[in-house]
């Protein structure tokens, strides 16, 4: 930046921004859900509802709206993971002007083929936004156009800076912090600007991933810090290097910064859906990630805070991610590996302690095994919980009472991975039958099954996990005498749960069976 500009002057360009040629001006909601459990007023700024599902259309607008007419006609090129891509494509199309989008391959095809909806010529390099940006410099040269920076200009940051006005305007009573998310630090720093000059009491508080923290970590060097690498879950905030112009406002401005991580995202973004019914990508419910974790560190009750939901550019396919991580980030599952012996009944044994344990029985959210040795059972199993903190108690009760218990709660390899690896074909595992169950979900429904087996059947495979539905999908392997197969169907039968026998899949075969 040429020129520091003063806070008036950006309160000045803040007031007069033109962005509502095409943006809206977005809802502020209390997320009633969420403040009964925080004992706090939460607000929801709805910036997930604009024309491209993003705040970002406000500044990349307000940028090119003050464009000349011969800048006009010759185009403007941006680099973007995603969000402030749409916004140009958008204005360019309003404005009538060319608009070349330079994005990293990362970038998930959702908001790839939103900027090819709107006229936007995609130009896909590089895995971050500091690669796109690099490449995009040079094309803006080698091509006359003009560049429009997704969050170091003045202008762009003005832009943003709008959706500050409108919170103050929204919410006349008392109003104790806003929660900003992160990325270059434009929205951050638009926001700080005019919260600072008009309500100067209420703290900005700035959300960063905790793989892709460039400004908290540049504030704290007192200089701008380049990241090696940055995580991609949150790609809307995936920054190696802030801002000029935003690194010295967010170290003038913002209040605090607080860094999540990917489970408390993911069980935010549950939060926002429970309260909204409305999907936010990772970077737009970081800041309801944030305000739990304000709360649950600061202990207040009572106080009023702003979330900004600052995009909704999410793709269907990582929702199966989400959901499944949503629990374990809020602690309401738990993850355990344990050790039983391999003999008759200990399973059941298990099962009912699970239902004896102290402060109320747990429902089982997994249960993974598959028989490897003669002497000892490794299986993985999930709970859920009745709050934070339970898991290491947990596991401590189950070592008491013979099942060593090893917390897998917070182990990012078993989450990830380990959950979905547990089996492979058993030498031990003679006279197997794979049956594929549907189990009515609710309490007794497995200890039905296991009560029901003869006690010489032994269990070599079990796979479970709840599926938020009314019934469950159980994968069972059973070893059986041949010459008790009457006796099995018999027991089938009588179970009367819906099943269909895979012993015969060759997928069975490839990977389970010896």
């Amino acid at each position: 930046m040429k020129k520091h500009l003063k806070p008036e002057d950006y309160l000045k360009k803040i007031l007069t921004a033109r962005v509502y040629d095409v943006a809206v001006e977005s809802a502020l909601e209390p997320a009633k859900a969420l403040s009964r459990r925080l004992h706090n007023k939460v607000l929801l700024k709805r910036e997930d509802q604009q024309p491209v599902f993003s705040f970002k259309l406000r500044g990349a607008y307000n940028k090119m709206a003050q464009l000349t007419p011969d800048e006009l006609k010759r185009g403007v090129i941006c680099a973007s993971a995603g969000n402030h891509a749409q916004g140009v494509a958008m204005a360019a199309h309003r404005l009538g002007t060319r608009a070349v989008i330079v994005m990293p391959v990362t970038t998930p095809q959702l908001k790839i083929d939103g900027v090819k909806s709107l006229g936007g010529e995609v130009v896909l390099h590089g895995d971050s936004y500091s690669d796109a940006y690099g490449h995009a410099v040079g094309l803006c040269e080698r091509e006359g156009l003009t560049f429009i920076h997704p969050f170091d200009d003045p202008d762009v940051i003005a832009g943003q800076g709008t959706i500050a006005m409108e919170i103050l305007r929204q919410h006349q009573g008392p109003l104790h912090a806003v929660f900003v998310a992160i990325g270059g630090g434009g929205l951050v720093s638009g926001v700080a600007s005019y919260i600072k000059a008009v309500r100067p009491e209420v703290r900005v508080i700035g959300v960063q991933m905790n793989d892709s923290d460039a400004m908290a970590q540049s504030v704290n060097a007192r200089k701008r810090v380049t990241l090696h690498d940055v995580g991609l879950f949150s790609d809307g905030t995936a920054v190696k290097l802030v801002g000029e112009e935003t690194f010295r406002l967010a170290r003038e401005l913002v209040d605090e910064f607080v860094s999540v991580d990917t489970d408390a995202v993911c069980a935010a973004i549950k939060d926002v859906f429970v309260d909204t019914r409305s999907i936010v990508e990772p970077a737009g419910a970081l800041a309801v990630a944030a305000i739990k974790q304000y709360v649950a560190e600061h202990k207040t009750r009572g106080e009023t805070y702003a979330a900004i939901l600052c995009g909704a550019n999410m793709n269907f396919d990582r929702l199966r991610f989400v959901a499944e991580r949503a629990e374990v980030g809020e602690e309401r599952e738990a993850l355990f590996a344990v050790t039983m012996p391999e003999e008759r009944g200990s399973f059941r044994r298990f099962c009912a302690l699970i239902g004896e344990l102290p402060g109320g029985a747990r429902n089982v959210t997994e249960f993974n095994y598959r028989i490897s040795d003669q002497s000892r059972a490794h299986v993985f199993v999930g709970l859920t919980t009745h709050g934070k903190g339970e898991s290491a108690r947990i596991a401590a009760n189950f070592t008491r009472h013979g099942f060593e218990a090893l917390d897998l709660t917070h182990d990012e390899m078993a989450k990830e991975h380990l959950r979905h690896m547990v089996g492979g074909p058993s030498a031990l595992a003679s006279d197997e039958r794979l049956l594929r169950f549907i189990f009515p979900e609710r309490p007794g429904a497995l200890m039905k099954f296991l009560s029901h087996m003869r006690p010489n059947w032994n269990i070599s495979l079990f796979h479970y996990r709840n599926q938020g539905a009314d019934y469950g999908r159980i994968l069972v392997g059973l070893q059986v005498p041949r010459a008790e197969r009457a006796a099995f169907q018999a027991f089938l039968d009588e179970l009367g749960y819906p099943y269909v026998e895979e012993t015969d899949n060759p997928a069975y075969r490839l990977f389970l069976r010896s």
